[in-house]
């Protein structure tokens, strides 16, 4: 993969190709195949692993799931990105979502086929170094590369100004974005927002043997399972366990190790700064038994933000998008709407 040019504007993007097709390089540029699913009508792009989810909200998602060319950087250079796109095209400007540290668009299992039932046109994507892209090239996955590549998605597809709602870490990932496309960005809406973590700290300077043992505990069963018990209130272990394969699904990607630690040496995200320079209008919603992100933080970015509200969802945990779907599809539908 060509290196990516940061600071430059982006270049031409594929706006003739349909984008609910698979599409592959062919004599330096870019055809239409079809789609293909695999069995189950799962895409064939997907780990395996994904027979044994049970949960049939993210069964169905996943089938769903396509991959897009992006353009990274000269003429011929993509990546194949995942996404699932909207079946609609509303008249109110579109729902983007992004998801959280290390996860993927399944996160959106339960809320995004409520949103579609809302009237809404409703994007669900996967962030650059995480998810089910075609990253067997591995491009630079820091800060300023997964920024870049969300917009050039957004330029070549979604062509309108967004509600963009970015839960946990992808709160950060919103933020970072709105306040360096500006243009691109009508609304936020932030879920139990992760803001004021300085970037991966002193992980970014480990030796790179060392950050690949870190990510590789990053990706055991029982860590990503003692973090769904955090995340979630008073579930069942069985869901608890089906819903930690569903998260670390992506996991068993071929690049996910490489991207993980390039991700972590590269800094991470460092938004405070930014935060006061958002002039979106931003919806907060902070689940009141959050285990992983204080509520006093929420009400911290709720008094930095220049144009901010807040509604807090009682009974819920960090992933409140996951645990009460239809109160968090009742919030963004609402505030979408609003004039």
């Amino acid at each position: 993969m060509a290196a990516l040019r940061l600071g430059s504007l982006p270049p031409a993007t594929l706006t003739a190709i349909t984008v609910t097709k698979k599409c592959e390089r062919f004599n330096g540029g870019v055809k239409v195949v079809g789609d293909g699913g695999g069995d189950n009508g799962f895409p064939p792009f997907l780990p395996k692993e994904v027979e044994k989810i049970k949960d049939p909200f993210a069964r169905n998602l996943a089938r769903r799931i396509k991959r897009l060319p992006v353009q990274i950087g000269c003429s011929e250079s993509y990546i194949m990105s995942s996404c699932v796109q909207p079946l609609i095209q509303a008249d109110a400007n579109p729902v983007v979502l992004l998801h959280c540290f290390d996860s993927s668009c399944l996160e959106w299992r339960c809320a995004y086929p409520l949103l579609e039932e809302s009237g809404l046109e409703v994007w669900a994507l996967d962030v650059l170094g995480w998810g089910f892209s075609d990253l067997g090239r591995l491009p630079s996955c820091n800060v300023a590369s997964k920024r870049y590549h969300l917009y050039q998605l957004w330029k070549s597809y979604i062509k309108r100004p967004m509600v963009l709602v970015g839960p946990s870490l992808g709160a950060a990932v919103a933020i970072d974005f709105a306040v360096n496309y500006p243009e691109a960005v009508e609304k936020l809406v932030l879920i139990n927002p992760s803001v004021y973590a300085e970037g991966t700290g002193n992980l970014a300077k480990l030796p790179k043997v060392v950050a690949y043992a870190g990510v590789s505990l990053l990706k055991t069963f029982p860590l990503r399972l003692y973090a769904n018990l955090l995340a979630f209130n008073d579930i069942p272990l069985s869901k608890s366990v089906d819903w930690t394969n569903v998260g670390r699904l992506h996991c068993h990607m071929p690049w996910w190790k490489d991207a993980t630690v390039n991700f972590m040496v590269s800094g991470g995200y460092n938004v405070v700064s930014q935060i006061k320079q958002v002039k979106q209008k931003t919806l907060i919603i902070c689940g009141e038994n959050d285990k992983i992100v204080s509520n006093q933080l929420a009400m911290r970015l709720l008094f930095e933000l220049p144009n901010a509200s807040m509604q807090r969802v009682p009974d819920s945990g960090h992933l409140t998008h996951v645990d009460k779907p239809r109160r968090v599809v009742k919030l963004i539908s609402d505030f979408t709407r609003a004039k």
